[in-house]
């Protein structure tokens, strides 16, 4: 007999489990704590506690560019959400996907006449703009294919990276969004 027969076999206890993220949201959380390590240090900086307040006027004195961009940032979010969330294949989706794609390549389009950084080049924050311009005829030639499952991939990869990624840097203090919502 071998001691493996002889001794009781001990159960294993099985450790609660965290829940698994995908790849979004995992890309999500980790913007979400350099964005909140960038305000902080940030705001260090001013030396005040910000309060909320809207206040257009940072929207009406900037550039043509700008303010196109904005739009069809919150036009393209918008639609996103609802593309995002709504049952797929309902009614609308093609026609929603449609206005996503344009609104999209006008957001992604009218970065490239924002220069906030540097105003001679561009910022890393354009390489996005690129990765959506090019991004945005795969998915819809993947669609065309009928490949359901790559053309959600690079709809949803463009929304996270293009729309809540970039859109949340957009609110970093001392950025033109961040001067609509907030005083110091």
């Amino acid at each position: 007999m071998s001691i493996t027969e002889i001794a009781p076999q001990k159960q294993r206890q099985a450790l609660p489990r965290l829940p698994r993220f995908n790849r979004y949201t995992w890309t999500v959380l980790i913007a979400l704590v350099i964005y909140t390590v960038l305000s902080v240090v940030i705001l260090k900086e001013f030396g005040a506690v910000p309060r909320f307040r809207i206040d257009f006027t940072p929207f009406l004195t900037t550039s043509f560019a700008v303010q196109v961009h904005i739009i069809t940032a919150i036009m393209t979010f918008a639609i996103g959400l609802v593309l995002l969330f709504a049952p797929k294949g309902f009614r609308l989706h093609k026609t929603l996907g449609w206005t996503w794609v344009v609104t999209m390549a006008l957001t992604a389009g009218s970065s490239f006449f924002i220069s906030s950084f540097s105003q001679t080049y561009f910022s890393p924050i354009h390489a996005i703009s690129a990765w959506t311009m090019l991004g945005l005829p795969f998915g819809i030639a993947a669609i065309k294919r009928k490949d359901v499952a790559k053309h959600r991939k690079n709809m949803t990869g463009m929304f996270v990276g293009g729309m809540l990624i970039a859109g949340l840097f957009s609110f970093l203090p001392g950025r033109l969004m961040w001067h609509m919502f907030f005083v110091a």
